[in-house]
């Protein structure tokens, strides 16, 4: 069995089943780490990605490279978008992958006799070279890669909300060090009342 074979075996038990975007998050993921020159799966953290979706895509990338949410060497952006970004942290250059706009029609090409879309992306993204399935293009990160990363032992209080900040996420605001959510950052809004009452420990019934 290929090395590409048996990646994409271990994302699949995954789910239970595989997907063409599991097909580009791995074969995406041996492009961007060779182009690097970093060897995966990692067993250091030399290797930071940031992947453009969540879901399937993000597994298929996790499966290659080791990296990983846990580890923090693995951060969603979520643009919506089949895409990441792979960095060295050592030397701070960054590649981004991304499949070429016109993958989807050339799939076609690699698996004639499958007349459903679905099952050519499948077949084909396994088979189309890696030149003709993705490009890579240089770039230049807007946050210094020493500050994604950050110190992971750093602990500071909110002056607003006195909820702990971890690994250097505080911001500093008229001499005070706030968390994202009283800068007004948050990606949720607080309803009254402030404390919701724990459940009953009664398991609830199910309808059948």
């Amino acid at each position: 069995m290929s090395e590409l074979q048996t990646l994409l075996e271990i994302s699949a038990s995954r789910h239970s089943h595989l997907c063409p975007r599991q097909v580009i998050g791995v074969r995406l993921a041996q492009a961007g780490a060779a182009a690097l020159g970093i060897e995966v799966p990692q067993k250091k953290k030399r290797l930071l990605i940031i992947v453009e979706t969540d879901g399937c895509f993000a597994d298929g990338v996790e499966v290659v490279t080791g990296c990983t949410v846990g580890h923090r060497t693995l951060r969603v952006e979520d643009y919506g978008k089949i895409g990441a970004t792979f960095i060295d942290t050592k030397t701070g250059r960054a590649l981004r992958v991304a499949p070429r706009l016109d993958v989807r029609q050339k799939a076609y090409d690699y698996a004639p006799h499958q007349k459903k879309r679905y099952f050519a992306q499948l077949e084909g993204y396994q088979a189309m070279p890696m030149e003709e399935l993705l490009f890579i293009q240089e770039v230049r990160l807007t946050t210094p890669v020493d500050e994604i990363v950050s110190r992971a032992g750093v602990r500071v209080n909110c002056d607003i909300c006195g909820e702990e900040v971890i690994n250097e996420r505080e911001i500093c605001q008229d001499d005070r060090l706030l968390c994202k959510a009283c800068c007004g950052e948050a990606y949720y809004q607080a309803q009254e009342p402030v404390l919701v009452e724990w459940p009953s420990r009664t398991p609830a019934k199910v309808s059948a």
